[in-house]
Formats: C-alpha cells, structure tokens, sequence
C-alpha cells in the first residue's frame, strides 16, 4: 500500500498521536519536513493520503511550500485521495477548497470546548454533544462551499468541517503530553497575560495525563472513519 504522507511545518509541530494510531494501525507513512527545507513533491501519485500539521505561518504568507502544498491539496481532491489538517493544515485545506483564511476575533489558547455543529454527521455519531479539546491559534478559517460545519467553540465559529474525505480541524486534536507541555514552556510570552480565551501555563498544564486522554480518544474518533476512507480509495486503485 502507497505510505500516507504527513507535511511538518515545525519541529514542535510533528503528528503527535496521530502517528503512533498509524503505527497500532500499521499503516505506511512517510514524514515530509518542511521545516527541514525538505521539498514538496509535485504530485500525489505516490500517496494513500495526506496530512497536514500545524504551524506558526500563516496560510496567506508568501512562502513557496504554501503554495506548493495548496497545489497537491487540490490534486488530492480531484483524485478522491483523503486529507486531513490540523490547524495550520485545516486551513490549508479550506483555502485550497476556496474559503479565506483570517484573523480570529481572539487568540484561542489552552484547553476549551466545541460543540456539535451537525448532530447528523456520520462523522460525530460516538461523540458527547460538548467535548474539551487543545487550541492555539489566532487565525481561522471560513467553511469552504459544500462542506460541513462539524465543530465551534465559544471563541471560533468554525473548528472543523468536512468535505467528501476532506476533513480539516482548526483545533488540534493529535496532542501528546509532551507536546502539550513543550508549547506551553517555549511560548510562555504568549500566555503572559491569561484571559477568558487564552490559559495559564498553570492552567494548560493541569490534569494534563487525563485530559490527553480524553483527547486521544476523540481523535480517535474521527482518525478511525478518515483511515476507512482511505483504506477504500486504496482498495479502488488496487
């Protein structure tokens, strides 16, 4: 089976959980390190799936890999090959589909709530109405035409959507105990000053064992029905 390919835009920024639920699911992956100048390939030939991680950048930068990612995003929709984004990558996602990127009305920083958007969706059929998840972000994203609305939160209207096999989140849901902590200790400038949308580094920092795994489990949620489809599409082209 092609490897699925996984675009890191930072070294801090990596898969996280993500990769360790391909590895139980020993399904083939291959990292690309953009952070590394590592180059974007042309097209997806090779490619089961892909995704995106997040970043510092903004999708509106004028950085060349930008570009050169939106490009193989839209060449993975028009084959039918499933990607998946987190933060920085949902809105690659949503801005290679057609929708704008911008600035949201506040930083969102720290452990917060979303909600259901659609409680018809395949996609939140083992999910409570209401579930805490991991943010960092200032921008977000509008919901391409077509797509879905899955998820807000309190300080973003659009936390997730999904179109066809397209599923991109602006909250991150493939966290790590030590990834959670390594952002919270080398960004502690950007928790400086605590406010109903943005936590303490106290605050992000407590209880974190059971909070990443109630948060491993909703990402298992939705990793499980994205890997199915990927699965299928790699069964079509056999």
């Amino acid at each position: 089976m092609k490897p699925i390919y996984i675009f890191r835009h930072l070294a801090c920024e990596g898969p996280g959980y993500f990769a360790e639920f391909l590895e139980r699911q020993q399904m083939p992956y291959r990292m690309v390190a953009i952070d590394q100048a590592e180059a974007v390939p042309a097209n997806v030939d090779w490619m089961s799936g892909l995704v995106f991680m997040g970043g510092p950048m903004s999708v509106n930068d004028p950085l060349p890999w930008i570009a050169a990612e939106i490009n193989l995003i839209q060449q993975a929709r028009e084959k039918r090959l499933p990607v998946l984004g987190h933060c920085l990558g949902g809105q690659l996602i949503a801005k290679a589909l057609g929708a704008r990127v911008r600035a949201n009305p506040v930083a969102e920083i720290g452990w917060h709530a979303v909600e259901k958007t659609d409680t018809q969706s395949t996609w939140l059929t083992s999910l409570p109405p209401r579930f805490d998840v991991f943010h960092w972000h200032g921008e977000t994203f509008d919901i391409p035409a077509g797509a879905t609305r899955l998820l807000r939160s309190d300080w973003c209207e659009n936390q997730a959507f999904v179109l066809d096999s397209c599923l991109a989140f602006q909250c991150h849901v493939e966290m790590t105990a030590p990834m959670v902590r390594e952002w919270a200790d080398f960004n502690l400038e950007a928790l400086a000053e605590p406010s109903a949308s943005v936590q303490s580094h106290e605050m992000i920092v407590a209880a974190l064992e059971r909070r990443v795994k109630n948060l491993q489990a909703i990402a298992e949620a939705f990793y499980l029905p994205w890997l199915a489809r990927v699965r299928e599409r790699a069964a079509d082209q056999a």
